[in-house]
């Protein structure tokens, strides 16, 4: 059964690139252009997601979160905007929001992180002799649970909930609890140590795992 998602956001073009690229990665997305026309749509509709941009006709994507978290809707919400200042960002998350990506962003960007948050509704991954459950973050090797540190299981949640797709290194680094070239690198050899995952680096891409 498909997920489903809102997004909100005033920019035709972007708007279509993002419904595009999210609906050929097998979501039903719903646009909404204005921010009375994103809360028609959730009132009248469940979704799994939503994605909203902050500046936008109508009501803000900050006023309308606001309004959904005070009528009790708990659906995860990825923030997409222009606005990077951190009074911006602060709102956000006190609103309600999971995740917040600032413009210009690389569209995969943006299907990266909806993949892992829907990723946690998900049953378990199979990859090699691992077994992982994205939804109690548990990790099992040939049947025997493995613990993993919270910047090692961030990355493996990432890697294995994105399998096959080049992730850009500025994700992983989110991961990190103090970003650095030199820290992530460390990160992901532990993770190849413990995990036995084969995480390759594509030069001046990304990494992936097959």
């Amino acid at each position: 059964m498909k997920k489903n998602i809102l997004l909100l956001e005033d920019d035709v073009l972007l708007a279509q690139t993002l419904q595009e690229l999210l609906e050929m990665e097998g979501y039903a997305v719903t646009l909404a252009l204005r921010g009375d026309e994103a809360i028609d749509l959730s009132y009248d509709n469940k979704y799994d997601l939503y994605i909203f941009d902050i500046n936008v006709p109508d009501i803000t994507g900050l006023d309308l979160l606001k309004s959904l978290r005070e009528a009790d809707d708990k659906t995860p919400t990825i923030f997409i905007s222009a606005l990077v200042d951190m009074q911006s960002i602060s709102k956000a998350f006190e609103v309600g929001a999971e995740d917040y990506i600032k413009k210009p962003f690389f569209p995969e960007e943006l299907l990266i992180r909806v993949n892992a948050k829907l990723a946690l509704k998900t049953s378990k991954i199979l990859y090699k002799d691992l077994e992982y459950d994205p939804k109690t973050k548990t990790l099992k090797k040939d049947s025997h649970i493995l613990s993993l540190g919270e910047v090692q299981e961030k990355l493996l949640n990432v890697f294995l909930t994105n399998r096959g797709q080049v992730i850009d290194k500025e994700i992983l680094l989110d991961c990190l609890e103090k970003p650095s070239p030199t820290a992530l690198r460390v990160a992901i050899t532990k993770l190849k140590q413990t995990t036995g995952i084969d995480i390759k680096n594509l030069r001046g891409i990304g990494y992936t795992i097959e």
